[in-house]
């Protein structure tokens, strides 16, 4: 009896095939507030509002580096987009096309390790948010419940209030994520909204408060002083790898978020609306920024003292009602971009590497109980050992990885796939390759690799390393172009 190929059981489940109709319902909307996610968090506040504030840059030369480098956000995420939305299938299905079908498992859990650890850290972080309203409570409720050892008493460097927090940052993330498709969408589609208002609300007030001299120091920022020339092209490239690296983590696997939506003009639009999100958050960062230290020192704007991070500014106003609404912002603008960034690509990931036992809801719990190891080990132990120097060189490989399959889809195979090849062990198939592995994809890979890791361990190529992506994919995509050939 000839062996049956098809459908492999170690290739083959629910979640990797291609999406059920019904489920293919994101529009532009969905994405607009997708990548309004990954721009409302504190880093992102912080970012946006230090290249116009922090260093000394005329602002026609950081808002022109900063639409640049959206738009090239906007043509990397419709290059690894488009396919997935076509096919219906996640990112590491689609990673078979060029790095074999078992190959791609091993490939898809590079992307899937960094996830992993940054969902961890990101829980330990989404905790103290808990944690701070739960002291808030007991600090209002009653003052000499703080001083009770009970809840002082430390175990890995932290509190019970903060293992408790931690606790609960798990377990809403769990009962969150793993409902559906659906429910993911509804979560995205609320926070990016909920977010935009209630930074609205708060940057109404703060005009209300500084009024005209709001308006000059607003107006003197963008007074776009000097044009842009060739000496600007320095701080312009500069401004642009930075804003480039931070949106890069999500470009590699966008597939398992395009896969999702309708058709592809919903896509494009969808993609494109980043460069509004990336203005309007900028002008609101600034109006926040500027205001409340306009409120703090009295109209004595002074760029190196000037406060950036929203925690440090919230935590300059002596109100508890207002602390505790930002505290809630920054929570589920926190869940939101840990859900995106971390734990899709995490999910999916797993389960392309044991489909045969592992559900959605199965590897959402595994993920859930891991990211609260890695939360509860942040301070005593992980954040000590260099975790994120490690994080950051396992990540140099995909800038490599998503030129790779982009030249090998586009450019090699001419965006011609066999869609049931993806699922078939047989000998025979596409993407056998080499026993399940396209060697050629991995000598690119792992080549490539080196360039873009130098970035991180080299002190003297250290000034390149906002630029390591984009070194890592053309390097990458250069030599998958040249090894086919062979």
């Amino acid at each position: 009896m000839s062996k049956n190929y098809s459908n492999d059981e170690s290739l083959t489940n629910w979640e990797l095939v291609s999406v059920h109709p019904k489920e293919k319902n994101w529009s532009w909307f969905t994405i607009f507030n997708l990548w309004a996610n990954n721009l409302q968090t504190v880093i992102g506040f912080s970012l946006i509002a230090s290249l116009y504030l922090v260093y000394g840059l005329d602002a026609s030369i950081v808002f022109f580096g900063i639409i640049l480098a959206g738009l090239f956000v906007v043509l990397m995420a419709n290059l690894t987009g488009k396919p997935c939305q076509k096919m219906g299938i996640p990112f590491p299905v689609f990673l078979r096309i060029s790095m074999g079908i078992y190959g791609a498992k091993l490939a898809s859990l590079i992307r899937g390790i960094t996830a992993l650890s940054m969902f961890g850290i990101q829980t330990f972080f989404i905790s103290k948010s808990i944690g701070f309203l739960i002291r808030i409570s007991i600090f209002s409720t009653k003052k000499d419940l703080l001083e009770n050892e009970l809840l002082n008493k430390f175990f890995f460097e932290l509190s019970t209030i903060d293992w408790f927090a931690l606790f609960l940052a798990s377990i809403i993330q769990f009962f969150l994520f793993t409902k559906g498709i659906n429910l993911i969408k509804k979560i995205i589609n609320f926070s990016g909204i909920t977010v935009y208002l209630v930074i609205i609300f708060f940057s109404t007030y703060i005009i209300s408060k500084t009024q005209s001299d709001l308006f000059y120091s607003v107006q003197s920022i963008f007074s776009f002083d000097r044009n842009i020339n060739f000496e600007s092209f320095l701080p312009i490239f500069t401004i642009f790898g930075t804003i480039f690296a931070y949106f890069s983590i999500v470009i590699v696997n966008y597939g398992d978020y395009s896969r999702y939506v309708s058709n592809e003009v919903e896509l494009k639009k969808g993609n494109l609306s980043l460069i509004l999100n990336i203005i309007i958050f900028s002008i609101l960062a600034i109006i926040v920024a500027v205001g409340c230290d306009i409120i703090f020192h009295q109209n004595q704007i002074s760029p190196e003292k000037i406060l950036t991070n929203p925690s440090d500014i919230i935590g300059q106003f002596d109100n508890i009602s207002l602390s505790v609404i930002v505290l809630i912002v920054i929570l589920i603008a926190s869940v939101s971009t840990n859900l995106i960034a971390n734990f899709i690509p995490t999910t999916n990931t797993l389960i392309n590497l044991i489909p045969q036992k592992l559900t959605f809801k199965t590897s959402g719990f595994l993920i859930s109980l891991l990211g609260f190891i890695i939360g509860g080990l942040w301070i005593s132990f992980i954040s000590r050992v260099g975790l994120l120097s490690i994080i950051d060189t396992i990540g140099a490989f995909l800038g490599p990885l998503f030129g790779i399959i982009i030249i090998d889809y586009y450019i090699i195979k001419k965006k011609t796939v066999s869609f049931n090849d993806l699922f078939s062990s047989d000998p025979k198939g596409k993407y056998f390759y080499t026993n399940g592995w396209n060697l050629k994809s991995f000598y690119s890979l792992f080549i490539a690799f080196i360039f873009s890791s130098a970035t991180i361990w080299n002190d003297e190529l250290r000034f390149l390393n906002s630029y390591a992506w984009i070194i890592g994919a053309f390097t990458g995509g250069f030599l998958q172009f040249l090894l086919s050939k062979k």
